[in-house]
């Protein structure tokens, strides 16, 4: 499982992590929601031991990330919202990479490396330098880096961001098949209408902490929200202050009917 325990991130007196705590078990799907701003990506990168928290622990199965970082790294696959590649290698260079990273090579990782870019359509490209690739080929690429190694843990911030409909939807389809398997995902996501048909549960947060936990049907239960029909935006809305962009285009609404 993933576990967070009274997680906080202080950026001199902004506080990005209020004492967050979270715990994601084995076999689940788990969304990550909330505005901008209000502590998402810091808190998935320092899941991923990308950034040191001021306070608290986050655990991967029984390895604290920053006690015991290569035991917890070596079971997570993180996938930012920004793909992040070396141009200069081709496509399977740069898995190759990744998975030396894991120590892992020989014809193992050939095999997978050849799995995975069948999979993502990615073959004929596969000696291509980086360089070449469109944003979404990069973000496949990325995709398949942080699969390689074959992880227990896969943490990712705005997974669709620059894939087709066809590669969402593929996409969709492995995270599913990996949960339904024991793995653990934990997604942030903009899309709420993805986070509502793929998420097993959410949680909410807003300036650094969560407001909301639980199933979609939890949620409604607990916030009384559209008489137990309210769809995840409607309930994200009320949760995070969103209410007041229905004021606005109601406004804009009305001034457009004067003019």
């Amino acid at each position: 499982m993933i576990r967070l325990e009274h997680l906080t991130k202080h950026y001199g007196s902004f506080v990005a992590v209020d004492d967050l705590s979270l715990e994601v078990p084995r076999g689940v799907l788990y969304g990550f929601l909330g505005p901008n701003g209000a502590g998402k990506t810091t808190t998935l990168r320092i899941i991923a031991g990308i950034l040191r928290p001021t306070k608290g622990r986050v655990f991967l199965g029984g390895d604290d990330v920053h006690d015991r970082p290569l035991s917890a790294k070596s079971r997570l696959g993180f996938i930012p919202d920004r793909p992040f590649v070396y141009d200069k290698l081709t496509g399977a260079e740069f898995l190759r990479f990744v998975a030396a990273l894991y120590g892992q090579e020989g014809d193992a990782v050939e095999r997978r490396i050849s799995e995975l870019l069948e999979v993502f359509e990615l073959t004929v490209w596969k000696d291509e330098l980086v360089e070449a690739y469109s944003h979404g080929m990069r973000q496949k690429l990325i995709i398949s880096s942080a699969l390689i190694h074959r992880p227990q843990y896969i943490v990712v911030d705005e997974p669709m961001v620059g894939l087709d409909p066809k590669a969402a939807r593929l996409l969709k389809d492995i995270f599913r098949q990996f949960v339904h398997r024991g793995g653990t995902v934990l997604m942030s996501t903009h899309t709420l209408e993805v986070a509502e048909a793929m998420c097993d549960r959410v949680a909410i947060i807003q300036h650094g902490k969560i407001v909301a936990e639980g199933t979609v049907r939890e949620l409604r239960a607990q916030h009384h929200a559209g008489g137990g029909d309210a769809s995840l935006e409607e309930l994200f809305l009320k949760l995070t202050g969103g209410a007041q962009v229905r004021d606005l285009v109601e406004v804009l609404g009305d001034g457009g009917e004067r003019a």
